[in-house]
């Protein structure tokens, strides 16, 4: 509870029912053990199942690539994807360091004790934290937690040095000037940061993303299918949802139907071989 899929559906929750897009109350339930591995295995267990769908984040593809939970996501059937959300370089705002290059040469000067903070290893911010050793030739200490909320709350409270947070798991701390940013890892730079420099600025082509998007079972009736996803356009089109996305830094980009699982599989294609480079992964 707190980190950017948990917030996701419970606005999401919000919005389906202050615009009426459901008859029947939406009811967000936290799945969050091994990755996404629980909230994925029960997912196959619905099948058939026209009453429960999963929000998903890039661990969708990771997790299954990571361990044999005998999960398939060619299985389950594509709803919508409704945004795609952005990671920044974050340090304490009590911290001396101001500049990428600041940050590199306290990592150096650490001696392997500088710790990364961030959701399970193999999921989004331990992908990005291997892309940052990798360009930098540096090693962390990366200290997983069980949601994006507790890595920055933890980052605020001085037990880690750093974290890759999305925008909107660190906003009300970056406000409240507790947080820093440092770097984005976006092609361009993040509206809601416009003072702070995307990596490739800074000379290193850098860039990573995370997919929001919803799914279903595998052998969800056509009408249900076809429910679910005229209700994610309509939400797509609200004001409340069109204002949040850009005050958070998500990218708005909705996708549905077999352009989605094709983007899906693109993608899952795309993070076994940044597994594989990690020395992770089947």
């Amino acid at each position: 509870q707190g980190g950017g899929a948990d917030r996701l559906a419970r606005l999401f929750q919000s919005i389906i029912q202050k615009e009426n897009l459901s008859n029947m109350p939406v009811l967000p339930v936290n799945k969050g053990g091994g990755s996404g591995a629980e909230a994925l295995r029960y997912l196959k267990d619905k099948s058939g199942d026209n009453h429960v769908i999963m929000a998903t984040l890039n661990s969708y593809y990771t997790t299954p690539l990571r361990t044999d939970i005998g999960v398939n996501i060619e299985d389950f059937t594509p709803i919508a994807r409704m945004a795609l959300d952005t990671f920044v370089l974050w340090v304490n705002a009590d911290s001396d360091i101001q500049t990428l290059d600041d940050y590199v040469a306290a990592v150096k000067a650490s001696g392997g004790g500088w710790k990364m903070g961030g959701t399970g290893t193999g999921q989004e911010d331990s992908l990005v934290t291997a892309m940052l050793e990798k360009e930098f030739g540096v090693k962390v200490t990366y200290v997983p937690f069980s949601g994006g909320g507790d890595v920055a709350r933890n980052l605020v409270g001085g037990h880690i040095d750093s974290s890759v947070n999305n925008p909107s798991e660190a906003l009300g701390f970056y406000q409240a000037n507790k947080l820093r940013p440092i770097a984005a890892f976006t092609p361009t730079r993040i509206a809601a940061f416009p003072d702070t420099p995307t990596m490739g600025e800074l000379g290193h082509d850098l860039v990573y993303w995370m997919q929001r998007s919803f799914v279903a079972p595998k052998d969800m009736a056509p009408e249900a299918v076809a429910f679910y996803t005229s209700m994610f356009e309509k939400l797509n089109a609200s004001q409340e949802w069109q204002t949040y996305t850009a005050e958070k830094a998500l990218l708005a980009e909705f996708l549905t139907g077999d352009e989605l699982q094709a983007y899906f599989l693109e993608e899952r294609a795309k993070h076994g071989t940044l597994l594989k480079s990690m020395g992770e992964g089947s």
